[in-house]
């Protein structure tokens, strides 16, 4: 009995761990490949700083096959700026009101979907940005450490 209750916990967690890991792709830095065979989504994230803070997100289609991109809501994308300690000091879609519909962006062979953003920053110092791209069946997750002089 007692082996039967070690064995069933055993898969619970097995299954629990399965279920909870993250499907998004996270890059550390800009996302370059080489054109693949079907469908091949990768993304990058570029960070200019002059007197604000200029962000732009591009998500290419490297394949060879056209590509339906799905979101869940009208929110498409989404950029957030962390302090040194991790902390959020920024996001783009906070206090924005997003439509509930869903909707999706056809990309066909090397179609680009780009996202431009710009933040004003309060004060000096190092951030991470980090960009996302809301979608159900190709998230992307990119960061970019820079700094506010």
């Amino acid at each position: 009995m007692n082996g039967r209750v070690t064995f069933v916990m055993l898969v619970i967690a097995v299954l629990a761990f399965a279920c909870t890991r993250s499907r998004s792709t996270e890059l550390l830095s800009t996302a370059k490949s080489s054109h693949k065979k079907g469908a091949a989504v990768a993304s990058s994230f570029d960070v200019r700083v002059d007197d604000r803070v200029h962000f732009a997100l591009r998500v290419r289609n490297d394949g060879d096959r056209k590509v339906e991109v799905n979101f869940p809501s009208g929110m498409t994308h989404d950029i957030a700026v962390l302090d040194e300690s991790g902390r959020q000091v920024w996001r783009w879609s906070e206090g924005r009101l997003f439509t509930a519909a869903y909707q999706n962006k056809v990309l066909r062979s090397d179609d680009t979907l780009s996202f431009s953003e710009s933040w004003t920053p309060a004060v000096p110092g190092r951030y991470t940005a980090v960009a996302r791209l809301v979608s159900n069946n190709y998230p992307q997750v990119q960061r970019v450490a820079f700094a506010v002089r």
